[in-house]
């Protein structure tokens, strides 16, 4: 099933027609960008720990390593972002066959959360950082991800590693539709990008920031109900645009009966969604579906090999967290067709990505040496609702127990308090702690 969805996610053909597309200043001689894909696949799905390894495997690689890490140095922001949004829309086309009964979260829209995330500090291998004793910050990125379908349709990569989210919005929402509903957090609450959700006549749910966009009150604040976490309110509110006009937006206010980690009580949020379509209930409940990217960053960092902190390089970093982004994609794909296939249901079952991930790590270099090249040619000319066909009839051979995920329990916050240092430099023997029951 990796092998298939792989296939059609990173077909070569279409890689290497992209990279002429979008190449900029770079140019195909001798090493094929597909290649370079490929070998960056391998370390983000974890079968090689390195670029450089992965180079060392390759048996046909018809250039220097060198000349690899010059052609992944060079790989510009925007062929990245092409990369990902192509790729997305490929397995795209093969999840809508498998998910054509599944409810729609929010009826009548098309959801979009949209983050940012930073990668991590590189090791030092630039010359230029070398006497740097400070963090060297490769970039970042932002992300657009669809949960009903689990997949990263948009990325927008960021050589500058300080560069403010917010005017990076600007590229990412010439993408927004009418019919999307977009979700973010407090850092994208301003004035300009309200107001190009507008104009692009996309719904939006942000948090409201405590100094943007400052909205004018219309009504005073209503009780509107209640649910789970606590009671919700509602008022009208207005901005004004570039011009000057005004915009109506609903602000919802949920006052949480328990304080959230940084001690906040009340989370309000700014809407142009219509009230007869999402009440301020529902606004309150579907922003909540947020948690869902971060989620995403974490099973981008545990199970696969997003951040490869020895590629210093911005470019080279951000190409190898994109391609580990559309390898993610692909173990949604996976996911999917055991979901489908096994008809489970969300409160019987929740899978895992790292135990997709592990069964793939284990078993896939075996299968490569094992099946000659050719068998995987017949599946290049599938359609995408054929391809969708194969991958739910090799699903039910699948075993959904041992692909589950096992949830701990919650963590119980204790205030450890003040001790010396001489005391918080104790060592003790575990296995005497264990036999006497107490440190002493």
């Amino acid at each position: 099933m990796a092998r298939l969805a792989m296939q059609r996610a990173l077909e070569p053909e279409w890689i290497d027609e992209l990279f002429e597309q979008k190449r900029g200043l770079q140019y195909t001689r001798q090493l094929l960008f597909s290649t370079t894909v490929e070998l960056m696949s391998v370390v983000a799905v974890g079968l090689r720990p390195s670029l450089h390894a992965a180079a060392k495997a390759c048996k046909d690689l018809p250039v220097s390593l060198q000349a690899l890490y010059d052609k992944i140095n060079g790989t510009s922001p925007g062929l990245v972002r092409a990369l990902v949004q192509g790729s997305a829309t490929r397995l795209g086309k093969v999840l809508a066959p498998m998910l054509g009964g599944k409810a729609p979260m929010v009826p009548g829209y098309q959801l979009r959360i949209v983050d940012g995330n930073h990668l991590p500090a590189s090791e030092k291998r630039l010359k230029p950082l070398r006497g740097f004793r400070g963090a060297a910050l490769p970039g970042q990125s932002l992300v657009v991800y669809d949960p009903e379908t689990d997949l990263v349709v948009d990325m927008l990569p960021c050589e500058d590693g300080h560069a403010s989210e917010r005017t990076m919005m600007q590229a990412i929402q010439q993408q927004a539709q009418p019919g999307q509903l977009w979700i973010a957090d407090r850092n994208f609450s301003t004035r300009a990008i309200f107001c190009r959700w507008q104009e692009r006549g996309s719904c939006f749910i942000v948090r409201e920031h405590g100094r943007t966009p400052s909205p004018q009150e219309l009504e005073p604040m209503q009780l509107r109900g209640r649910i789970d976490t606590g009671s919700v309110h509602e008022q009208a509110i207005s901005i004004e645009d570039e011009q000057g006009k005004p915009i109506r937006l609903r602000r919802v206010e949920l006052h949480l009966e328990h304080p959230t980690e940084d001690g906040e009580t009340v989370i309000r949020l700014l809407t142009n969604l219509p009230a007869w379509e999402l009440t301020a209930r529902s606004v309150a409940r579907v922003y909540r579906f947020r948690w869902k990217i971060e989620s995403l960053f974490q099973r981008l960092e545990a199970v696969l090999h997003s951040e490869v902190q020895t590629l210093g390089h911005p470019r080279a970093a951000l190409f190898a967290f994109g391609v580990a982004v559309m390898a993610y994609n692909v173990l949604a794909v996976l996911q999917s067709a055991v979901w489908v296939a096994h008809e489970l249901r969300e409160e019987d079952i929740e899978l895992s990505s790292y135990c997709f991930a592990d069964e793939i790590r284990t078993h896939y270099a075996g299968m490569v040496m094992a099946v000659i090249p050719t068998a995987w040619d017949p599946y290049d000319s599938m359609t995408a609702d054929q391809l969708a066909e194969v991958l739910l009839q090799i699903a039910l051979h699948a075993n959904p127990k041992s692909l589950r995920k096992h949830t701990r329990g919650p963590k119980t916050s204790a205030r450890k308090g003040y001790v010396s240092g001489a005391v918080a430099r104790r060592q003790v023997a575990t296995a005497r702690v264990l036999k006497n029951g107490f440190i002493k």
